[in-house]
């Protein structure tokens, strides 16, 4: 099929998938090959180094990883000192609390989609549960460091909002004057 074809066959597809709406497909496609990129170079990296692939995961590691990946996934989608690094894709909207902002996504194809990617933690957090899980196979003893400080940074946070809403709660002797 020469690329012509293929292009107008794109266009086509995109058309009858987006109905009316504008939906950055190509970008979307762009952001799912460069993913399928990245997972082939760790494997490439894993396989290069050796590395054997583990006949289980232990609970331990899984909650680590879990933790980490919640906090690094927010750390880049919602973090106002990660800002810098969504700013070419997207705009501030306002503050949203605790060190986290609300943006928006600006522009069209490959730009919206990594707009989309930047700014939304769940789609952030597969990236991250890959890179994570690739490095227990990869480098454990480093991926566990890395994923202990990530995961005590994320009960940490938690941490925070409880003692902040303790400070609300009131008194045991206001309590009991009623």
């Amino acid at each position: 099929m020469t690329t012509v074809r293929a292009r107008e066959r794109f266009r086509r597809l995109r058309r009858n998938y987006e109905g009316g709406a504008s939906r950055p497909l190509g970008g979307y496609l762009a952001a799912l090959t460069a993913f399928g990129a990245y997972v082939g170079l760790l494997t490439g990296v894993g396989a290069a180094s050796g590395a054997r692939l583990p006949k289980r995961v232990s609970f331990g590691d899984v909650a680590l990883v879990s933790l980490a990946t919640h906090k690094l996934s927010r750390l880049f989608a919602k973090d106002a000192i990660t800002s810098p690094i969504r700013a070419p894709f997207t705009r501030y909207e306002e503050p949203a609390g605790a060190g986290e902002l609300n943006e928006s996504v600006r522009g069209g194809g490959v730009r919206h989609a990594l707009g989309e990617l930047a700014s939304c933690p769940f789609c952030l957090a597969v990236w991250s549960a890959t890179t994570f899980t690739a490095g227990l196979v990869i480098a454990p003893r480093a991926t566990r460091l890395v994923t202990t400080t990530l995961s005590a940074t994320a009960v940490s946070d938690a941490l925070q909002f409880v003692y902040d809403a303790a400070k609300h709660l009131p008194s045991r002797a206001e309590t009991t004057e009623e």
